[in-house]
């Protein structure tokens, strides 16, 4: 438990930190914009997780999927850039990878799908320009706003059903964790860090770990308490019930109903982590010689 909510603070101080940091740097340095201005465009290619209530501390664990996308940055000097991505992920865990036996006992899983576009600020620590002798490295940081789309399923005997739909903890019935079910679009707030550098006089790679923070507690589908399965089958159908409490090792009279089946005091976080890779688009010629 104390691990857990240290991490928790220390997500939510990187976060004030590189919020502050990032828009200091960016109106100290906005005046700054004589350098030469340029564009990017590229790919994105790594991996995608998730941290909540079913992978609550695994960092680039086994959940750690493929993800990719593609990346158009405008270079506003050699400090500041702005990033638009459109990138695509996916996220998973599994009680059965738990470390301890209340999770296992839980037996809850889920993987969802997540289609992201984002504009992201980024702030070079060294002077950077893609193609420069001279700058041809820097650390960078970066902050932004994204909406994103996800839609986790759950595994019934193989197959992996929509879970929303399903409204497992009672959403929009009697008693249930909410009047209405929880939105598949969402808001998030990138932020992170990263490495980039020149591979040749018009290529540049980036190496980037970012941080999602969302305001959900639903990407896994487990936030509040069990609802009644009995209720449930009859509202939802019997596929709802069994998905919402798919406990196992348990006394057949005992009832979850009521208790715990998520922790809805943290909302749930995405990460895609990888390298950018980005070309620079040929530059427009000025119209009179001379005029920059």
């Amino acid at each position: 438990m104390f691990k857990y909510v240290l991490n928790k603070k220390l997500k939510k101080h990187t976060f004030i930190f590189l919020l502050a940091f990032v828009l200091f740097a960016s109106f100290g340095f906005a005046q700054h914009s004589k350098n030469k201005r340029s564009a990017e465009v590229g790919v994105f290619l790594g991996g995608s997780y998730y941290i909540g209530d079913l992978n609550p501390l695994g960092h680039l664990n086994q959940f750690t999927k493929p993800a990719g996308g593609i990346v158009f940055r405008y270079n506003i000097n050699y400090r500041l850039a702005a990033r638009v991505n459109l990138l695509f992920g996916s996220i998973q865990a599994d009680d059965a990878y738990a470390k301890t036996d209340a999770a296992h006992q839980r037996n809850l899983n889920f993987k969802s799908p997540i289609t992201e576009l984002s504009g992201q600020l980024e702030f070079n620590f060294l002077d950077y320009q893609i193609g420069s002798e001279k700058r041809k490295f820097s650390p960078y940081l970066f902050l932004g706003i994204a909406g994103f789309k996800f839609n986790p399923q759950g595994n019934l005997a193989g197959n992996w059903v929509p879970l929303q739909p399903l409204g497992t903890e009672g959403q929009g019935l009697p008693n249930g964790s909410s009047k209405k079910k929880y939105k598949l679009l969402q808001i998030s707030i990138p932020f992170g860090v990263g490495f980039r550098t020149n591979l040749s006089k018009g290529i540049g790679l980036s190496i980037e770990w970012g941080m999602r923070k969302t305001f959900t507690d639903y990407l896994d589908d487990v936030s509040k308490t069990y609802y009644n399965p009995v209720a449930l089958a009859a509202a939802r159908g019997t596929t709802a019930a069994i998905l919402s409490d798919p406990s196992k090792g348990t006394d057949p009279s005992f009832s979850n109903v009521g208790r715990q089946r998520g922790n809805p005091t943290t909302k749930d976080w995405y990460s895609f982590v990888g390298a950018v890779l980005t070309i620079k688009l040929k530059e427009r010629k000025p119209e009179c010689p001379g005029v920059q």
